[in-house]
């Protein structure tokens, strides 16, 4: 996977959203989330609701923006404050805590 994907969702908030308006953030933030998982057959992911497991990213909307480069592809996002990942903090505005709680996801057809 290349140090450019990290990148990918502060693009779509940044310059898809923000920038050229060619989606609202409510519906970039459902298809990244809530549409993505449902496509994977994900049932307990995706969306805030009671019983799912607490995977949340803070972002500021008037910020967040993608850094890398093809030239310099490991530069991390600006504008994400706070990464949670099944309760757990992962980063936060010191930077990453070293905290790593994530697990493989597997859907419906690709159980281990």
């Amino acid at each position: 996977m290349s140090s450019r994907s990290y990148g990918t969702f502060p693009r779509v908030l940044g310059k898809y959203v923000r920038e050229d308006k060619v989606l609202t953030l409510n519906d970039a933030v459902y298809r990244m989330t809530g549409a993505a998982a449902a496509q994977m057959g994900l049932r307990d992911r995706g969306l805030i609701r009671d019983r799912h497991f607490a995977d949340l990213v803070v972002f500021n909307p008037a910020t967040v923006k993608d850094n890398a480069t093809y030239e310099r592809p490991h530069q991390y996002p600006t504008g994400i404050e706070h990464v949670i990942v099944n309760g757990v903090h992962v980063l936060d505005p010191k930077g990453l805590t070293g905290a790593r709680p994530g697990r493989p996801l597997y859907g419906p057809a690709k159980q281990p």
